[in-house]
């Protein structure tokens, strides 16, 4: 069988495997709870890798190994960013946001979650997050779907529409059949797939090299990626060729995980609040581990492409393709086919994370918050399932035009989310005083700011000013307006300062006893006590 053959197989084996396991999930899922958040009783593992699975997408396994390949470590602040953002989020966030989401009228989603703390009865802070949800998240589920045909093409050397339809359809339908449990389940073997390929590339393309001591001066000697790199004796150097600018733009992508709803809802699913440190434990061990592995492919790459003049990667522009085309050179036709698998689990795990989180704003955050608040389980789970299917196809016409841009869109929208929430969730659990007007002043001034600032650029109009990220400006933004407004307008109530302290108390509880039983300690007199301070 050719090659080509081969890789199709693997890539149907691997589809089938998502739909079993998106089947598995819909006999587990009979309430709304279940659908949207796994009734709550999620183990930290999937949790962890599946947090890090949707996160992480194709850019873990292409896009940072190609920056490295051309430019070198100057490139690595972004992952150093992102790897500290990540763990003070599993660390600050997990275990309060779990407590707090269970005293606060049971919050299932981000923006209800706002709504009950600061006791919002004018619905603004609902409606300005499910806006911001619906906005950036259509355009980045349409994102991966460029993506998913893209790979499809670049892989199959098929159709990028062909493409597009076959890794929407697959995503969709576990999605709608299984909910949160199945892409948190798929997510999780995605993130193993992910990581047993970042692992094992490096390794075989190491042992596949005759000198492979030369991995760490080939690039600082020679020209390489086909004679159109020029040799960087600054390679291996972190500062050499990189601005400060840049360099704080970089890590500022750290900053986005606290406002990230599609990351963050898998600390709303935890079993309790104490889940969050081995959760912490293995989302940051395989994220690092991720890490290294994608940027052992960028060292090892110039050498073992530069002395074998017979093998070259596909993609000589952006140079992308340097996993893949190690994939397809290191392993039989369908090893390599499952290890190409990786870069699609990538995509269709943050996609499938982001097409829940959109359903949820508009049938939790929407209709249920603002049009019928007595809808039954039955039907908020069945609209839920539409929704999904809704989404993806308004996804799908804007990403029918592979050349739409919409790529762009990806930092874009990072930048928007961690701006217009993530300030707000921190002041949310550690801020008693923080109030509801306060809240909804700094996360209207984020998003419009990181939405101004970034969407320059985005839509052609002009460079970013000052080249910095539009996540400082934003999250400044954000901050300054919250504490302003928070102290200019009255204290919040005693109601919301209770279960503030309620949340508090729980969160300890929980820390203090990890066996104890969550939903009793939530009732306990302790914790009774706590919201009558």
């Amino acid at each position: 069988m050719s090659d080509l053959t081969w890789f199709v197989i693997a890539m149907v084996i691997y589809l089938i495997a998502m739909l079993l396991i998106g089947l598995y999930s819909f006999k587990q899922t009979d309430e709304y709870e279940d659908f949207m958040l796994a009734g709550r009783n999620l183990h930290p593992f999937p949790a962890a890798l599946s947090a890090g699975a949707s996160d992480m997408s194709g850019w873990l396994l292409m896009g940072l190994p190609g920056a490295l390949y051309v430019s070198g470590f100057s490139e690595i602040w972004m992952a150093l960013g992102l790897l500290v953002g990540a763990t003070l989020n599993w660390w600050l966030t997990a275990p309060r946001l779990r407590a707090y989401t269970e005293v606060a009228n049971n919050s299932i989603t981000l923006p209800s979650f706002f709504e009950n703390r600061f006791n919002d009865r004018t619905h603004t802070l609902r409606i300005i997050a499910g806006i911001v949800i619906l906005v950036f998240f259509t355009f980045y589920v349409s994102s991966g779907m460029v993506a998913g045909g893209r790979y499809f093409q670049s892989t199959f050397e098929g159709d990028y529409i062909t493409g597009l339809i076959v890794v929407a359809a697959v995503t969709v339908a576990y999605t709608f059949v299984g909910g949160f449990l199945a892409v948190s389940y798929t997510d999780t073997v995605q993130g193993i797939i992910m990581f047993i390929s970042l692992i094992l590339v490096p390794i075989m393309a190491l042992l596949h090299m005759s000198d492979p001591g030369a991995i760490w001066t080939y690039q600082t000697e020679n020209a390489y990626g086909v004679g159109t790199i020029e040799p960087n004796p600054h390679w291996f150097s972190l500062f050499t060729g990189v601005s400060f600018v840049a360099i704080v733009s970089n890590l500022a992508w750290g900053l986005g995980y606290f406002g990230q709803p599609h990351i963050i809802v898998r600390f709303m699913a935890l079993r309790t609040p104490s889940d969050a440190k081995a959760g912490m434990r293995y989302g940051v061990t395989w994220m690092f581990l991720c890490l290294i592995g994608a940027i052992a492919v960028a060292i090892i790459g110039p050498a073992f492409f530069g002395m074998d003049p017979s093998i070259a990667i596909t993609d000589q522009e952006n140079f992308e393709t340097i996993f893949l085309d190690m994939g397809r050179i290191l392993f039989h036709p369908l090893i390599a086919g499952l290890v190409l698998t990786a870069v699609l689990a990538a995509i269709m795990s943050t996609v499938s994370s982001q097409l829940l989180v959109v359903s949820s704003a508009l049938i939790e955050d929407i209709y249920k918050g603002l049009i019928n608040k007595n809808a039954d389980d039955s039907s908020l789970k069945n609209l839920s399932r539409v929704s999904v299917i809704v989404v993806a196809l308004l996804a799908g016409v804007i990403a029918w035009n592979p050349d739409s841009g919409i790529l762009k869109l990806v930092e874009f929208a990072w930048a928007g989310f961690g701006s217009a929430f993530g300030p707000i969730v921190v002041g949310a659990l550690y801020w008693r005083r923080l109030n509801a007007a306060g809240a909804a002043a700094g996360m209207f001034a984020g998003a419009v700011v990181a939405f101004i600032w970034g969407g320059l650029p985005t839509f052609g109009i002009m460079d970013k000013p000052f080249g910095l990220y539009e996540m400082i400006p934003g999250v400044a933004a954000n901050i300054i307006a919250m504490v302003i407004v928070t102290y200019a307008t009255k204290e919040p109530s005693e109601a919301v300062t209770s279960t503030f302290d309620k949340a508090v108390a729980l969160s300890h509880a929980a820390k203090k006893d990890p066996e104890t039983d969550f939903e009793e300690a939530a009732k306990s007199d302790e914790v009774r006590q706590a919201g009558t301070v």
